[in-house]
């Protein structure tokens, strides 16, 4: 069965570690701030300038004025800090954060990464997102495993426009948790009751299955 946007963001939650700076990208990876395991202390930074994001709001708590990069209202934690979202980049671009989680569109076998753009559509522009994948060595994609039509988003190479080229080591998907490295996806995690030929099956890149491949444990 294929994991639900809150159960990608429970997975990539475990990857947190105590004392992590982690910049949450727009759509699922916002969500990852619900499931922040018990026992550690991180603390989530936002482009637009807060260190030390907490939950979303309930109605006895929202703040209008209080939002993430993606305009979303959220919560700040006892020591979250404001400043410019100059300061915000530089933290960025200096190496400061641990652990960036992003969406894509496209992840292709050389840890490249389109996340912006799909020609003929009406975007915004890029944010932040360049520069996140500049900037951070530790970067975990988290998307759906293929489109509405069956295609797959995990390619020999990016179709899209790119974000960044070579930077992404882990891609996180409804299906499977999957490593890049050598110029292959390498599956080290299913989600529960999914099938390896399901994931075979869904992977235009070239895919390294093991002989034994866990299912995913929240």
């Amino acid at each position: 069965m294929a994991l639900s946007r809150e159960q990608l963001a429970q997975r990539v939650a475990k990857e947190l570690k105590d004392g992590y700076y982690v910049n949450l990208g727009i759509g699922i990876p916002t969500l990852v701030a619900n499931y922040i395991p018990a026992g550690i202390e991180v603390m989530l930074q936002s482009e637009n300038g807060l260190l030390g994001m907490g939950e979303f709001p309930t109605e006895e708590t929202i703040d209008p004025d209080l939002i993430n990069a993606g305009k979303q209202t959220v919560t700040a934690v006892k020591g979250a800090s404001f400043f410019s979202s100059a300061e915000s980049f530089a933290m960025i671009r200096g190496g400061h954060v641990d652990l960036t989680v992003l969406g894509a569109f496209e992840v292709d076998v050389d840890g490249s990464i389109a996340s912006w753009m799909i020609p003929g559509k009406l975007i915004k522009g890029m944010g932040g997102a360049m520069d996140l994948v500049a900037g951070a060595e530790n970067i975990i994609v988290t998307m759906m495993h293929a489109d509405k039509y069956g295609n797959s988003k995990l390619l020999p190479k990016c179709e899209l426009p790119l974000t960044g080229y070579g930077c992404i080591k882990r891609v996180l998907t409804d299906l499977a948790f999957i490593e890049i490295k050598d110029g292959a996806f390498h599956l080290l995690e299913r989600a529960p009751g999914v099938s390896v030929e399901e994931i075979v099956s869904k992977t235009a890149g070239k895919l390294i299955v093991p002989e034994h491949v866990p299912e995913m444990v929240f």
